[in-house]
């Protein structure tokens, strides 16, 4: 089946297998290789991008479900205009960065969860702000710093 979406701004058209992963269509079908796969089971949130602003598992979200929709990738998460997005600003200068296998999905749920609350005027705690993260796992930083980079990123 032919499916159209827009992934990082730009309008696609891919022909796919209704059983094909996002993930899949995301990596193999566009080489976009900045979302990583992890646990394949929606547990560990390094797959993690964005479908219409909302963070998803792109390991348990079927590709055909994209059709007509906006598709966000750590690779377009800068936009063409600038090189960093503030979130992975914020990573960086909080050092929430350090094998990195972890960190495209963080990123992705710190932009949806920080576009929220930009949006509703909510500046989050520390603990709404982890709550917000649980769905991703780090096995190096501890979580304090990349929280941290969370909070400066919502506070803004």
């Amino acid at each position: 089946m032919k499916i159209n979406f827009t992934i990082n701004g730009k309008g696609r058209a891919k022909e796919i297998k209704a059983s094909t992963l996002l993930i899949d269509l995301i990596r193999d079908g566009l080489k976009l290789k900045g979302t990583k796969p992890g646990c394949f089971e929606g547990e560990c949130g390094a797959c993690t991008v964005l479908v219409d602003g909302h963070a998803i598992n792109s390991c348990l979200y079927l590709a055909v479900n994209v059709a007509g929709k906006s598709i966000t990738t750590i690779e377009g998460l800068g936009g063409e205009d600038q090189f960093l997005d503030i979130v992975q600003e914020k990573l960086i200068e909080h050092g929430g960065v350090q094998c990195g296998f972890c960190t495209s999905g963080m990123a992705m749920s710190i932009k949806s969860y920080s576009d929220k609350c930009k949006e509703e005027g909510k500046v989050p705690n520390r603990n709404e702000v982890a709550k917000s993260l649980e769905g991703n796992l780090c096995r190096c930083t501890g979580y304090v710093k990349i929280v941290d980079a969370a909070i400066s990123v919502c506070g803004n």
